[in-house]
């Protein structure tokens, strides 16, 4: 049995298309109800925080997959987030079942050059922080031998049906509206986005190849391009003029003080003004994977989730 805990979500989501094109038996944990409608789906309600609950979800399982994400808010990481992940870790072992735990690059904070899997912890901000804690956590008791589990890591993503990404919100969704688009940070530095719909892909093939446990895998991911590289292709494909206004850290920071998302993402603005680029070459060489292309993602995108209106 596969189970994903935060069914719903984008990562969750395309996971879920991807066991159910290959006919695989899922088990979906979430605190509402979800919309995928299948006979190979099941749906069990739990909450993360609650491990009793938790542990009655996981039962029977063979791989748990960790999709689920928090409220963007410091304060809530640094308190939830360690339960949750004791939580995990005692539901893991109880089910003697396999773990794999989406994670994302905030522990790493600036790093000049690629970031690996191999890349130091040197969090620069309180998000950072938790995940770096809770990381490590997890990869002592894989050291120990207590559990077997996988952390898999993305960049920022895109192609998603939940518009949690900047550039969905504030790229595609704009062009496909005719309107002007918006960039946060600096646009001449680097930065790469992974394709949602390949995480998915990755994530089975990772749950289906129990030798690639215990480690840590970045996701597959284009190389990075500049901001004024997205933007002109964005417009390229949308038809329209490659139109876009900069948000700066003051600008962000002021956003903040009326959407919490935007107050979030003010402690992770270094992301924006340094390059910011994600090596997944570990995965693309270990499963002959090769990541979805900027062009053919963003095409897509213009063609389902955000046709030109």
């Amino acid at each position: 049995m596969n189970t994903i805990l935060g069914a719903g979500g984008p990562s969750a989501n395309a996971l879920t298309r991807e066991l159910l094109a290959h006919g695989e038996n899922i088990r979906l944990v979430s605190r509402r109800p979800s919309k995928f409608t299948d006979e190979k789906i099941e749906w069990k309600k739990a909450d993360l925080l609650d491990y009793k609950q938790l542990l009655k979800a996981c039962q029977g399982s063979t791989v748990i997959y960790m999709c689920a994400g928090l409220v963007y808010d410091s304060g809530i990481w640094e308190q939830q987030w360690p339960v949750i992940m004791q939580n995990l870790i005692q539901v893991t072992q109880q089910a003697g079942a396999r773990l794999i735990f989406f994670d994302n690059v905030y522990m790493y904070g600036l790093v000049k050059g690629p970031m690996l899997e191999t890349t130091p912890y040197n969090p620069l901000s309180k998000k950072g922080e938790v995940r770096a804690k809770i990381a490590t956590q997890l990869m002592e008791e894989v050291k120990t031998g207590n559990i077997q589990a996988t952390i898999v890591r993305a960049a920022d993503f895109y192609g998603t049906d939940s518009m949690n990404s900047f550039l969905d919100m504030m790229v595609l969704n704009k062009y496909a509206a005719g309107q002007r688009a918006q960039w946060i940070g600096d646009p001449k530095v680097l930065h790469n986005f992974t394709f949602i719909p390949d995480t998915g892909k990755a994530m089975y093939l990772l749950g289906k190849n129990p030798e690639s446990g215990n480690q840590i895998w970045h996701l597959p991911t284009a190389a990075p391009l500049t901001g004024n590289e997205f933007i002109e292709l964005a417009a390229e494909i949308y038809n329209v003029q490659p139109r876009a206004f900069n948000i700066n850290k003051f600008l962000l920071r002021l956003a903040g003080l009326f959407e919490k998302t935007a107050a979030g993402t003010v402690e992770l603005y270094y992301q924006y003004d340094h390059d910011y680029n994600l090596d997944s070459s570990k995965f693309e060489k270990a499963f002959d994977f090769r990541p979805t292309t900027y062009r053919n993602g963003v095409r897509l995108m213009s063609e389902t989730l955000y046709p030109k209106k």
